[in-house]
């Protein structure tokens, strides 16, 4: 089994499904707390899918797209944070 082929055949399936599964957690999510989980978590899914197309396509230049969307996913999800903590 080649390199391509387990990416192909084992993790981009895994990864539409996880895609799914975040989806519905993002439509059925109580609060906004788990809405905004499921969107980094989304952002995250997103990066391993810009990585797996990284290294399909052998252009490691998207992975600098992906540390750069992954720093700006992190700041985000401090940002909150701290707004949730200054709430209470």
């Amino acid at each position: 089994m080649t390199l391509a082929t387990y990416l192909d055949y084992v993790i981009l399936p895994i990864l539409t499904i996880s895609v799914i599964l975040v989806f519905i957690r993002l439509y059925k999510g109580p609060e906004v707390v788990d809405r905004v989980v499921a969107l980094d978590l989304l952002i995250t899914i997103g990066i391993a899918l810009i990585t797996v197309y990284s290294i399909r396509s052998l252009e490691p230049i998207f992975l600098d797209v992906a540390m750069i969307l992954a720093l700006i996913a992190f700041l985000g999800t401090i940002s909150f944070s701290f707004y949730l903590d200054k709430k209470k």
